[in-house]
């Protein structure tokens, strides 16, 4: 098990105590989820000044661009603040020189007719820094989802490959 992360400072969320499962049932596979008695929740979070924990991401959906990483949440916070996007998803496809870097699945709001990735680009603009705004998007009718809501941003990356 690594250290714990300085406050602020972004990394894998582990837990441990009495309430926490110990292993899954006939899931051999997920072995790896534990690290002695400590369990991989599979998010990224971090603490802050007064040991307050915030869960930003899941580990399996952040980007990493170029070394960079690239939490795809902070981009589709400050996306959804665009008057013309109703919801969007966030994900990683795959860039020759960079390794991945963001692209923007976006459902439009009733009313709005068009939006570009240049639309986005320049809203971004001084909010998030170059690397971490989607250069490419497509607009959906809908994003899939899983029963409970979700979005299913496996399902995205599958059909972008």
């Amino acid at each position: 098990m690594g250290e714990a992360a300085p406050s602020g400072e972004p990394g894998e969320i582990l837990v441990s105590g009495p309430n926490v499962i110990s292993s899954y049932w006939n899931r051999p596979d997920a072995a790896g989820s534990w690290e002695k008695t400590w369990f991989r929740t599979g998010d990224m979070g971090y603490t802050d000044a007064d040991g307050f924990l915030y869960i930003s991401d899941r580990i399996k959906d952040m980007i990493i661009s170029g070394g960079e990483n690239v939490y795809p949440a902070e981009v589709e916070a400050a996306m959804l603040r665009m008057p013309a996007i109703q919801s969007v998803a966030v994900v990683g496809v795959p860039h020759d020189k960079w390794g991945e870097v963001p692209h923007a699945v976006v459902v439009l709001r009733d009313g709005a007719q068009h939006l570009e990735a240049s639309d986005v680009e320049a809203f971004l603009e001084g909010q998030l820094a170059r690397y971490k705004v989607p250069k490419t998007l497509t607009v959906v009718e809908e994003l899939p989802r899983t029963a409970s809501g979700k979005i299913r941003k496996n399902v995205l990356r599958e059909q972008l490959r």
